[in-house]
């Protein structure tokens, strides 16, 4: 006999993929309890994995979910409606083989086609829900799944309900050709008339979502979530791979690549996605709701008010001494502000172009219980935090995600507040590159007509174009010690004077104070602040704001898109 053959190692098949046996002689276990992990290689539990969202205990990784436990996730137990069950399409090209193989998956997974759709609650908020499944042909795009998502977008804009889309996709369907095709079409255009009747879409992007589908409804949502990990993109990996000839990077194209180059709003995790799902909802309810508060009080009452507060308690003997002050670090930043100021605030992020610029945060979050756009120009806390949001230096890519969320807040009736803290634009090749000129003139220009209350507070440095592009508002507060000005002190005198270091002379010369800018009409209200001013003592100062505030919303809300538009053009036309 061969020793090799004591030590033979045998495999028993259990007989079904992806499972494993632990016995091999007799299984001690019943068939089907474990599996194994397809990215770990893991033994698991398979009852453990379905009752933790179908992810893996041992590496996190997700496992793809069929439609209807999809649905369970995140709707309320018993609201599910489904639309169009048994809705099917013919076999366009006539490809030998195509309707037998959609009878084996209709019978194999029990659905008509790659998506459901119909009617749920989500936390008592009724929404239109469509689901991709992977499990038949890879939830590509043919006809019926095409017109299954147009009618249910249809029927959402004719009820005046938000819609939310599972993607999960390998893309258009091969086997429909050109028609699939124009499923792209007909989908954007239902979501195009579903958007101007000022409803909002949630697009949530799972594992995989490529080709048409991605070029189509999976990118146009108001709102774009993306679970972790998964794949996104318009060409597979293979295809690029064999197009370029060389291989890719790793995490290229995975969710946390998307959010990295500003394409989707955030990821979440699935056990969390419901409470996301319903705070985004509700956010969404009641835009409309400041134009129903009661107006603030009379004009004589707000210019006393507005006077009080332009009475400055810490009075300096130079300009240059407030520059010093607004830049001091342990100065509150914007965030500082919208954790103080707002509640349920949910980040979004990035310009859908090219990049999440950090030095802006902003996103959607209550004030005194209604919802508002919070945009700031973001300067760290330390070193570390101050590189990573370029010391408040925005780029083209930060600017066209401010001005996609103010866009977003006009089609939403939500007023948009502005927190300015910038030395001014990021001036270097890459912005350039990426026309940073451009971006800040169709800030400013939008702004000038954006069907929206905007207000704008200056909280530290208001440095040039880089902080106009974020202050054609309504109303431009300061706080007592942030200044405003055409550039910094060092680059007016080293371009009048020719020598930066003149830069405390040019702070006197500049009228940037506070106090200056009150009195020649360029702000409406200037706060003062206790010194040292540091985020110990944020609320003297946040306390006064929000009181502020509450009377901007009431009393621009009771405006008209026409009378709001003609109010802005007056305030800079008369300077």
């Amino acid at each position: 006999m061969k020793l090799d053959n004591v030590f033979k190692k045998t495999r028993i098949s259990s007989g079904r993929k992806g499972y494993i046996s632990l016995n091999l002689t007799k299984p001690e276990v019943p068939e089907g309890l474990l599996r194994k992990c397809n990215k770990c290689g893991g033994a698991i539990i398979a009852k453990d994995v379905k009752d933790d969202y179908y992810i893996c205990p041992k590496c996190g990784g997700y496992f793809r979910v069929h439609a209807y436990r999809r649905i369970e996730m995140v709707a309320d137990a018993g609201t599910f409606e489904e639309w169009d069950e048994c809705l099917t399409a013919p076999n366009p090209l006539q490809y030998k083989g195509y309707e037998e193989k959609l009878s084996t998956l209709q019978e194999k997974t029990g659905l008509k086609e790659a998506v459901v759709t119909g009617k749920a609650q989500i936390d008592g908020t009724e929404v239109v829900l469509g689901v991709c499944d992977g499990r038949f042909l890879m939830a590509s795009m043919g006809e019926a799944v095409g017109e299954k998502i147009a009618r249910a977008v249809e029927r959402a804009t004719k009820e005046g309900l938000p819609v939310i889309l599972f993607a999960c996709s390998g893309g258009a369907r091969m086997q429909e050709g050109i028609i699939s095709l124009m499923q792209m079409a007909k989908t954007s255009a239902a979501l195009k008339r579903h958007s101007d009747a000022g409803l909002l879409y949630i697009s949530v992007l799972t594992d995989p979502t490529t080709g048409g589908v991605t070029a189509s409804f999976a990118m146009l949502g108001d709102v774009i979530l993306a679970e972790p990990k998964a794949l996104i993109g318009f060409a597979g990996p293979r295809v690029i791979e064999q197009t370029i000839g060389q291989k890719l990077p790793k995490g290229f194209q995975r969710s946390e690549f998307l959010l990295e180059h500003g394409f989707i709003d955030g990821i979440v995790e699935r056990h969390q996605l419901k409470e996301t799902l319903s705070q985004i909802l509700r956010l969404h309810e009641d835009g409309k709701a400041w134009n129903d508060r009661e107006a603030a009080g009379d004009e004589e009452e707000d210019e006393k008010a507005s006077l009080g507060d332009a009475a400055v308690n810490n009075k300096l003997a130079k300009a240059w001494d407030r520059v010093q002050l607004s830049r001091m670090k342990d100065r509150p930043v914007g965030s500082d502000y919208i954790r103080e100021l707002f509640t349920d605030f949910i980040e979004l992020h990035g310009d859908r172009c090219f990049a999440d610029d950090k030095a802006i945060i902003g996103g959607i979050g209550r004030f005194r219980g209604l919802p508002v756009t919070v945009i700031a120009q973001a300067k760290g806390t330390n070193t570390k935090e101050n590189i990573e949001r370029n010391f408040g230096m925005p780029s083209p890519d930060g600017y066209r995600k401010a001005l996609r969320l103010m866009k977003q807040a006009e089609k939403f009736c939500r007023p948009v507040i502005c927190f300015v803290d910038t030395p001014g634009a990021f001036c270097g090749l890459e912005a350039e590159e990426r026309g940073q000129g451009e971006a800040i003139a169709r800030n400013i220009y939008e702004m000038s007509g954006l069907k929206a209350p905007v207000l704008s507070i200056i909280i530290g440095e208001g440095g040039s174009g880089g902080a106009l592009a974020m202050a054609t508002a309504d109303e431009v507060w300061m706080l007592e010690n942030s200044v405003y000005s055409i550039l910094s002190p060092e680059g007016f005198a080293s371009i009048l004077w020719k020598d930066s270091s003149k830069a405390k002379d040019a702070a006197d010369v500049m009228r940037l104070t506070a106090e200056d800018l009150y009195q020649m009409g360029i702000v409406e209200q200037v706060f003062a602040e206790p010194a040292p001013y540091t985020i110990e003592n944020l609320k003297e100062v946040t306390c006064r704001l929000a009181d502020k505030i509450e009377e901007f919303l009431k009393r621009y809300g009771k405006m008209s898109e026409a009378e709001l538009m003609e109010h802005r053009y007056d305030r800079f036309r008369k300077m």
